[in-house]
C-alpha cells in the first residue's frame, strides 16, 4: 500500500450515521436560533439588524449627516460584516424605515421604501438613508467600551456583541422571526410606558406582574387601531411570555345627510395589508355575502381613508361593521410569543417582568463599563495636568533642562518625580501653552476632573447611585421619546370586549328563494327561484327525483336518515348550476348503508313526529334535530333490522298512520311521549307488514288522501278512531294502493 492510500485511510472514520445527523442538524438549528432568528433580550436587536446599524454608524449615517445610497451600505453589510445575500440585508433595512412596520423607525429613509398596501420598495441604488435618534440612542456607548466587540467572519474587522441599548428597543419596536423547532412574535409598546415600568421595577424590584402591566397597558401598533381584550386577558398573556390580542379597525360614521350616512375605517390591524383587504370585501360583495354593503372605495392619501357604503340608511351601522369584524382582517388576532435570547445566548420564552429586568440588568453593566472607562481616561488626564501643574511652577528649571541635558526626559522624571507620560507630555508641550491664562485653564480643569472622578468613584461604589443614574436616563429617554413628542404618542386604543352581537344570516348571505332537489342516487343541487316540483327535472341515465322543496337561501335544511340520524345542511352551501350537483356524502358522514329518509326546512319552534318502519315513535322539538357537525346527530334508537322512514311536522292535533296491511289508526297526538332520544312507544300494532305513511292534521279538517280525479277530505273519524299502540280499521273505499296518504 502507498503512502499516500494510506494517509487517506487514516482520514476515514467510522461513525453512526443517526449520531452524525443529530449532531450536524443541531449545529444547524443553534446557529439558526442564535445568529439569525430569535432577538437579544438586551437590544431586541437579530445580528442582520445589529450589523446594519453598525455599518450606518461607521458611515457616519447619523441624523445630522446627508443620506448614502443604501447600496452603499447594504455593500459595507455583506463584505464586512454580514456574508449573506444583499436582498435579505435589504428587506431588512427596509422594513426599519417602514413607519408602519416599525413602531419606533431606526432608519430614516429617503426615496421610495414601499407602503402600507404591499408595494416593495425601490431598488437600493435609487434609495437613500440614514440612521434616526433614537437609533443612535440604541449605540451610545461604542465608544466608551461598553460593550464587548468580537471579530468579524474574516478577523478584518470587529463588530459589537450586542448594543448598548439606552433604549428598551424589544419591547418598543417588537421583534418577529422562525427558527428551527422555536418561533418569536413580540408586539411593540409604547416607550413611555414601558419606560414607567422600568422605573417602577427600579423602585421596587420584588414587585408583581400586574402593576408593570398596568403601567405599560399593551400593546402600542404603529398602525393604531384598537385592542378589544379584557385586562385580566392582557395581564395574563404578559404572565405567560404568550397569548393572543384581538386587534380591530378603527371607524367612525360620517353622516351625509337626510338620514344617510358613511363608514369610514380610519386605521386598520398590524400587518394588514390595505390592498388585500379591499380586495377581499369586494370579493364578498361580488358574491353576495354582504347585503348590508352596498360599496366599498378607498380614498386612502398618507392616511388610511376606506369608505364603507351601506346598503340604504336603515342599516345599523355596529351591526354591519361587527358583520365585517367576522367576514374580513378589518379584525385580527395579534399571536404574542416572548422567546428571545437571554445575555447568554440561550433561548427562553419570558414573561415580561424577565424581559424588563433582563434590560434593567444590562443596563446597569453597561453603567459601570462607561464609568469604569470614563475614570481610566480621567485618571490618565489628570497625570497628564499634575506633570503641567509641576513644569509651570518650575518653567524656568524645566527650559533649562531640554536646552542643556542631553536626555532630559530622565533628567526631568529624576529630579521632579515625574512618570514617563507626564515627562513626554512636558516635552510635547507648545510654547503657546506656557502662557498665564493657560495655567488657570489647567488648574480648574484638574479641579474639574477631580470633582468627576470623585463622583464616579461613588457610583463604583454604591449601588443605590448607579440605580439612581440609570432611572435618570431612563427618564431623559422617556422626555426625549415620550408621549409629548409627535412619535411617542400612543396610536392603538382599548375598548372593552365587544359583546357577542348575533348577526342575523340574513346579514351575511342575500336571502333569496330556491329550489332545492335531493335525487335517488344521493345527488344535490339547488334551482334559484321557486320551481314547480311536479316538473321533470333532469338526473343522470340510472337515477330519479326522491326529494324536491322550496326554501330561501338563508335557510337550514333539515336531513333525516334510516339511521335515526338528523344532519343540518346550510342552504347557502348546496351547490347551484345546471349540472347535477354533487354527492350529498360529501356534505353530511351519511352511513354506507344509509340513505335519506326526509329533508325539510327548519322551522324554530316547531316540533315533528318520527317513525321507524316497525311503528314505533316519539315527538322531538327543534331544540334536538339541530347539528353542529357533519356526523350528524342521532335521536331514535333502533333494532338490529329496524329503520327510521318518517319525519311529520306537527301541524295539528291528530295523528293519522297507515300500514301496509292497509289498516288505518287515528289518534291524538297528545299520546305520543316527547323524547330528547331514544326508541320511542308503539304507534300501530302489525301482526303482518310494516307502516307505509303518516298523516297529522286538525280534527276539525278531517285528514285527506288521494284518489282518482283528485284528493278528498274525509271529516269523519269515527271509524277509525282509536288509541296509540292499536290495530285499527281497513282504510276507505278508493284509498290509494300505494298506501300513502298522499301522490309525493
Amino acid at each position: 500500500m502507498s503512502e499516500e492510500a494510506s494517509e487517506k485511510e487514516e482520514k476515514i472514520k467510522n461513525v453512526h450515521l443517526a449520531e452524525e445527523l443529530s449532531s450536524r442538524y443541531l449545529s444547524y438549528a443553534m446557529s439558526t436560533i442564535v445568529s439569525r432568528s430569535l432577538p437579544d433580550v438586551r437590544d431586541g436587536l437579530k445580528p442582520v439588524h445589529r450589523r446594519l446599524l453598525f455599518a450606518m454608524r461607521q458611515l457616519h449615517l447619523d441624523p445630522k449627516s446627508g443620506f448614502k445610497k443604501c447600496a452603499r451600505v447594504v455593500g459595507d453589510v455583506i463584505g464586512k460584516y454580514h456574508p449573506h445575500g444583499d436582498s435579505a440585508v435589504y428587506g431588512a433595512m427596509v422594513r426599519l424605515a417602514q413607519d408602519f412596520s416599525v413602531r419606533y423607525p431606526l432608519v430614516d429613509g429617503q426615496g421610495n421604501f414601499g407602503n402600507i398596501d404591499g408595494d416593495g420598495a425601490a431598488a437600493m441604488r435609487y434609495t437613500e438613508a440614514r440612521l434616526t435618534e433614537f437609533a443612535m440612542a440604541l449605540m451610545e456607548g461604542l465608544n466608551e467600551n461598553a460593550v464587548d466587540f468580537m471579530e468579524t467572519y474574516d478577523g478584518e474587522e470587529s463588530e459589537p456583541v450586542v448594543m448598548p441599548s439606552m433604549v428598551p428597543n424589544l419591547l418598543c419596536n417588537g421583534s418577529s422571526g422562525i427558527a428551527v423547532g422555536m418561533a418569536t412574535n413580540i408586539p411593540p409598546h409604547n416607550l413611555s410606558e414601558v419606560c414607567d415600568a422600568l422605573l417602577y421595577l427600579i423602585e421596587k424590584p420584588e414587585c408583581e406582574i400586574e402593576p408593570l402591566v398596568q403601567r405599560i397597558k399593551g400593546p402600542d401598533f404603529p398602525t393604531g387601531g384598537v385592542i378589544v381584550d379584557k385586562f385580566e386577558t392582557i395581564l395574563n398573556n404578559y404572565k405567560q411570555g404568550r397569548g393572543f390580542f384581538r386587534i380591530r379597525a378603527k371607524w367612525e360614521k360620517e353622516d351625509l345627510g337626510h338620514g344617510q350616512y358613511q363608514i369610514v375605517v380610519k386605521e386598520i390591524p398590524y400587518q394588514v395589508i390595505k390592498s388585500k383587504l379591499i380586495e377581499k370585501i369586494a370579493e364578498l360583495l361580488v358574491d353576495k355575502k354582504l347585503p348590508l354593503l352596498a360599496d366599498v372605495r378607498d380614498e386612502s392619501a398618507q392616511d388610511v381613508r376606506i369608505v364603507l357604503e351601506p346598503k340604504n340608511r336603515t342599516v345599523d351601522a355596529n351591526l354591519l361593521m361587527e358583520h365585517l369584524f367576522r367576514q374580513t382582517d378589518l379584525e385580527t388576532r395579534f399571536s404574542m410569543n416572548m422567546n428571545v435570547l437571554d445575555s447568554e445566548g440561550v433561548p427562553h420564552v419570558m414573561d415580561i417582568k424577565t424581559v424588563l429586568r433582563e434590560f434593567l440588568d444590562h443596563r446597569h453593566i453597561v453603567l459601570q463599563r462607561r464609568v469604569k472607562y470614563r475614570l481610566d481616561k480621567i485618571l490618565a488626564r489628570l497625570e497628564i495636568l499634575s506633570g503641567y501643574l509641576i513644569a509651570y511652577l518650575n518653567l524656568d528649571e524645566i527650559i533649562r533642562i531640554i536646552r542643556e541635558e542631553d536626555d532630559a526626559k530622565s533628567c526631568m522624571m529624576q529630579k521632579f518625580n515625574l512618570t514617563d507620560n507626564q515627562a513626554e507630555a512636558i516635552l510635547n508641550m507648545k510654547l503657546r501653552s506656557l502662557r498665564k491664562l493657560e495655567e488657570s485653564e489647567i488648574k480648574q480643569e484638574y479641579e474639574d476632573l477631580s470633582a468627576e472622578k470623585e463622583e464616579l468613584e461613588g457610583l463604583i461604589n454604591d449601588e443605590g447611585k448607579r440605580w439612581a443614574a440609570i432611572a435618570e436616563e431612563i427618564k431623559q429617554i422617556k422626555e426625549k421619546f415620550g408621549k409629548k413628542t409627535a412619535l411617542g404618542k400612543r396610536r392603538t386604543e382599548f375598548a372593552e370586549e365587544p359583546e357577542n352581537i348575533e348577526v342575523p344570516i340574513e346579514a351575511i348571505i342575500e336571502k333569496e328563494p330556491i329550489t332545492i332537489i335531493l335525487s335517488q342516487k344521493g345527488w344535490i343541487r339547488c334551482l334559484k327561484g321557486y320551481a314547480d316540483l311536479n316538473e321533470e327535472f333532469k338526473f343522470k341515465d340510472d337515477d330519479a327525483l326522491q326529494i324536491a322543496i322550496h326554501a330561501q337561501t338563508t335557510d337550514k335544511i333539515i336531513i333525516f336518515d334510516t339511521a335515526g340520524k338528523f344532519y343540518t345542511i346550510p342552504a347557502n352551501d348546496i351547490p347551484s348550476g345546471r349540472g347535477f350537483g354533487q354527492p350529498l356524502r360529501l356534505m353530511i358522514d351519511l352511513g354506507i348503508s344509509d340513505s335519506v329518509s326526509s329533508m325539510f326546512v327548519f322551522k324554530p319552534g316547531a316540533s315533528y313526529v318520527i317513525a321507524s318502519n316497525m311503528g314505533r315513535g316519539f315527538v322531538v322539538d327543534e331544540n334536538h334535530i339541530l347539528a353542529q357537525t357533519k356526523n350528524g346527530r342521532k335521536i331514535m334508537n333502533l333494532s338490529e333490522e329496524e329503520r327510521s322512514v318518517l319525519c311529520r311536522e306537527i301541524t295539528g292535533d291528530m295523528v293519522g298512520i297507515i300500514g301496509e296491511n292497509r289498516k288505518l289508526l287515528i289518534f291524538k297526538v297528545e299520546e305520543i311521549p316527547t323524547m330528547a332520544r331514544g326508541r320511542g312507544v308503539t304507534l300501530q300494532k302489525y301482526k303482518d307488514g310494516q307502516m307505509s305513511d303518516m298523516q297529522i292534521f286538525k280534527e276539525s279538517e278531517g285528514f285527506t288522501y288521494t284518489r282518482a280525479g283528485g284528493t278528498k277530505t274525509e271529516t269523519d273519524l269515527l271509524t277509525w278512531l282509536g288509541h296509540r299502540g292499536q290495530v285499527g280499521k281497513l282504510a276507505p273505499f278508493g284509498f290509494p294502493k300505494s298506501n300513502k296518504f298522499l301522490k309525493e
